[in-house]
């Protein structure tokens, strides 16, 4: 499946407010906007990116533009009501991502002063679910699904029908993230590593690193494994065959994903109970033919075929079979089968063409509902 070309019809302006486009420390989300942004506004569509001036990322910046998107920092919520009110209030439409700093408050403003389509970004569908569950409504609150006409989930399944149902969204969509082909690619170098992970560290995901990698790593003594991502407690042990890469900017994260033989994918544990959940990691690693180790949740078998394109594993002994009893013939074709599957399915241009659909579905839907009864 092939993404549509250029668009024929007039370009939108829209404005995202999103967690960060400069800096990807201790975040996915500045890879994913800055891939789908640009190949957004390729189709021919005025993107402009708000991002909160955060310190932490300040320190950490790893693209200061991206292609085609006009990037803006501001200070704090008063800032951005006194610099951008006009710009939001004519946009097309005014996208708000999830984790924006102040974001209920952020989502207020926007939907007293945008007089264009409104849509909420939820790159953490399940965890933003289970925060509402709990009262936390520190970036979106429950009453505020409502009143975006569009909300784009990373999340599929059933949580489409949960957002609508239950909290009333009048559209819910699913924009899964994305690769960019151009920055994600096989490459030549022979392998290093037998079994890396790539991911910050959390609470719910250390139990299954430990579980399909730091356990196979002290069995298997001869392996070779690496661990990369920051915040991870000094306290840790690792086994002495374990490498610790302490933070990779995207650049050199296809060259991590090359070097290894196989790479390791686990879900935060809001994401494995909601499914259809996939993390970048997958379509990134799948997209330099790396073959994947994943633990397994619902709706995994919809984006791969698993024993085909990827290994679905629940324990030590099954990490453990794929590294040192799969054929390298059959380990290099699974990695190919996959890279194919993404290319044809998963690129950012793909998930622009969605997200243009998805807007001018919202735009129409919005257009109808304003059109008085009995009106021709």
């Amino acid at each position: 499946m092939k993404p549509r070309g250029r668009r024929a019809a007039s370009s939108l302006h829209i404005v995202v407010l999103g967690l960060s486009i400069t800096s990807s420390w201790g975040n996915g989300h500045a890879t994913t906007y800055r891939s789908l942004l640009r190949e957004t506004a390729g189709r021919g569509h005025r993107v402009r990116f708000l991002e909160r001036d955060a310190p932490w990322y300040a320190a950490n910046r790893d693209a200061g533009e991206c292609e085609g998107v006009s990037i803006e920092l501001y200070g704090g919520l008063g800032e951005l009501r006194d610099r951008f009110a006009e710009e939001v209030r004519c946009a097309d439409v005014v996208i708000v991502g999830s984790y924006v700093p102040e974001g209920a408050a952020v989502g207020d403003w926007i939907h007293a002063t945008a007089q264009g389509l409104t849509a909420f970004y939820d790159i953490d569908t399940p965890v933003t679910l289970a925060r509402l569950a709990r009262g936390d409504g520190e970036y979106i609150e429950a009453r505020q699904v409502a009143d975006y006409d569009l909300y784009l989930s990373f999340t599929g399944g059933p949580t489409l029908r949960r957002l609508e149902q239950q909290f009333g969204s009048p559209m819910a969509r699913v924009l899964y993230c994305s690769v960019d082909p151009r920055a994600y690619y096989p490459g030549p170098q022979p392998p290093c590593w037998d079994l890396g992970y790539m991911g910050t560290y959390s609470d719910d995901r250390q139990p299954p690193l430990e579980r399909l990698l730091l356990a196979p790593a002290s069995a298997w003594s001869q392996g070779r494994f690496v661990v990369a991502g920051p915040q991870y407690p000094p306290h840790l042990r690792w086994p002495g065959n374990v490498a610790r890469i302490e933070h990779l900017p995207p650049r050199q994260h296809r060259d991590f994903y090359n070097q290894q033989r196989f790479t390791l994918n686990i879900t935060r544990a809001d994401m494995i109970r909601a499914g259809w959940s996939p993390s970048v990691r997958l379509f990134e690693a799948a997209a330099c033919a790396t073959p994947i180790i994943s633990d397994c949740w619902a709706g995994i078998e919809t984006l791969f075929e698993p024993g085909r394109e990827i290994v679905l594993a629940a324990s030590p002994a099954e990490v453990l079979a794929a590294l040192r009893d799969l054929p390298e013939a059959e380990r290099r074709a699974m990695g190919q089968r996959a890279c194919r599957r993404v290319l044809a399915r998963h690129t950012a241009a793909h998930r622009a063409a969605q997200l243009e659909a998805y807007l001018l579905e919202a735009l129409s839907r919005r257009s109808r509902q304003a059109v008085p009864m009995g009106a021709a």
